[in-house]
């Protein structure tokens, strides 16, 4: 599938969003997944695209629901990714996944599974540096790296409240969770 392909495809699943509102769309192992958000994610997602932004080097950029095509049957818009400046200047509605460098999912309540495990495994098989995931349901984050085909080598949970660091190929971001929500009505297992 070319990105003209991927763009007209993502194109007719935005009318869904549409007939939606509230909810985000993408392809997951071959489904149409809809999830609804929330207030606690989009402003999760605010404050981390607000520290993101600011430590980037020139000629990358952050974007937000976006798709990326990884196959026929994966099309994922993470909550946030860092692009060459260049492509995100195409201002496109879909994007090639080889150009995200960096990141971010953050957790909902029907996104357990696909934040934790499917999306990952698919961002290092691409070789995406660093994948981080943000879960306002633990009020933890996962941090991974070192990719492989399998998945990521590399992993840490760090409990919000202090900075977190992460060592990346764009430089030392530094995220600060003191300020991220936690659900006060999720289950905590």
């Amino acid at each position: 599938m070319t990105v003209s392909d991927l763009d007209r495809l993502h194109s007719q699943l935005s009318k869904l969003e549409d007939m939606f509102p509230g909810y985000l769309t993408e392809i997951v192992e071959g489904s149409i997944v809809m999830n609804p958000v929330k207030p606690f994610h989009g402003k999760t997602i605010q404050r981390l695209w607000s520290d993101l932004e600011g430590q980037l080097p020139s000629g990358w950029a952050v974007v937000s629901d976006v798709a990326f095509l990884f196959d026929d049957d994966n099309e994922f818009c993470p909550d946030l990714a860092v692009i060459p400046a260049e492509a995100e200047g195409e201002n496109l509605s879909a994007y090639p996944a080889d150009l995200i460098e960096f990141v971010v999912e953050v957790v909902s309540p029907s996104s357990v599974r696909r934040d934790h495990e499917v999306k990952p495994r698919w961002y290092a098989s691409r070789g995406i540096a660093n994948c981080l995931v943000v879960d306002p349901l633990e009020g933890h984050c996962v941090t991974m790296w070192n990719p492989g085909p399998d998945g990521y080598r590399g992993r840490d949970v760090v409990p919000y409240g202090a900075d977190l660091t992460v060592d990346s190929p764009l430089g030392k971001l530094t995220l600060r969770t003191d300020r991220l929500p936690v659900d006060p009505k999720a289950r905590r297992s």
